[in-house]
C-alpha cells in the first residue's frame, strides 16, 4: 500500500520537519506502508527518514540548470538528494496551463534520470457527466507521450470534480475507473481526491486501489499518521 502526502502550497520549512520527524517515528514501528511526502520547494532537505518514508518534490523543470525564473532543476533537487517527482497533476493542467505536450517532455526527462514518477490522470467534471467512455477518453489522452512501461512509475488517478470539493467518487465510480486502467497498464494505482481520515479504508481496499495520493487531509501530521493506522493490513 503506497500513502503520498501532497501539500500543495503549505507548511514552512520549521512545520514540515515537524511533520516529517512524526510521521517517520510512526514508521520506524510500522513496516507495511510505502509514504510519499511532497513538500513545497522551499521546505525540501536531507532529513532523516526510514526506509518506507521517501521525499519528494511536486514540480521540477527538465533542465539541470539555467535561466528559468521560477523553477528548479535537477542541481537543486541533487542537493537534496530527492530522487521522486510528482508530474501531471490537474492544478499544474488546467491551472497553471501545462500542455500534454509539457508534461510528457518533463516525463522523459525524469524517466531518463531513473526517478520515481507519481504520474497523475484525472478528468473534470463535464467529462465526468458524458459517461464512462468519454471519461476513459479523456485519460487515455493524458498517456499521449508517456512510457507506461517504465518501471519506477506510480500511476494516480484523481477525478478533477473531487479534488478539494468535498465531494469524494462513489465505490463504482473509482473501480469503473480503476478498473480498466489497470487492466491496460500493470502499474500501482493510487486514488486521489478528498480523501479523509473516515473514508480512506473503505477506498483503499477497492480491487485496483494500491493506496491514495491525499492533499488537504494529509496537512495535519496527526490526521494523516491516523489515515496510516486506519489503512494498517489491508
Amino acid at each position: 500500500m503506497i500513502i503520498a502526502a501532497n501539500f500543495k502550497t503549505n507548511h514552512t520549512r520549521a512545520s514540515t520537519k515537524e511533520y516529517i520527524t512524526f510521521v517517520n517515528e510512526y514508521l520506524t514501528k510500522e513496516k507495511d506502508v510505502e509514504v510519499i511526502i511532497f513538500p513545497t520547494a522551499t521546505s525540501l532537505d536531507n532529513y532523516e527518514t526510514s526506509s518506507n518514508l521517501t521525499i519528494g518534490a511536486q514540480n521540477a523543470y527538465s533542465v539541470n540548470k539555467g535561466s528559468f525564473t521560477g523553477e528548479i532543476g535537477t542541481q537543486q533537487l541533487d542537493e537534496f538528494d530527492i530522487k521522486t517527482i510528482l508530474i501531471g497533476h490537474s492544478e499544474r493542467r488546467h491551472i497553471l496551463g501545462e500542455s500534454q505536450e509539457e508534461i510528457a517532455k518533463k516525463y522523459a526527462f525524469y524517466k531518463e534520470l531513473g526517478s520515481k514518477i507519481v504520474y497523475c490522470i484525472g478528468e473534470p467534471l463535464e467529462v465526468k457527466e458524458q459517461g464512462l467512455e468519454k471519461t476513459l477518453e479523456y485519460i487515455y489522452e493524458q498517456f499521449v507521450g508517456i512510457d507506461t512501461n517504465y518501471e519506477n512509475l506510480i500511476l494516480a488517478y484523481e477525478p478533477v470534480w473531487a479534488i478539494g470539493t468535498g465531494v469524494t467518487a462513489t465505490t463504482e465510480d473509482i473501480k469503473s475507473v480503476h478498473s480498466v486502467i489497470k487492466s491496460k497498464i500493470d502499474k500501482p494505482l493510487l486514488y486521489g481526491g478528498s480523501v479523509k481520515v473516515e473514508n480512506v479504508a473503505q477506498i483503499c481496499s477497492l480491487d485496483g486501489v494500491d493506496g491514495a495520493l491525499i492533499g488537504t487531509a494529509s496537512w495535519v501530521k496527526e490526521d494523516f499518521v491516523q489515515i496510516l493506522e486506519n489503512i494498517k493490513g489491508l
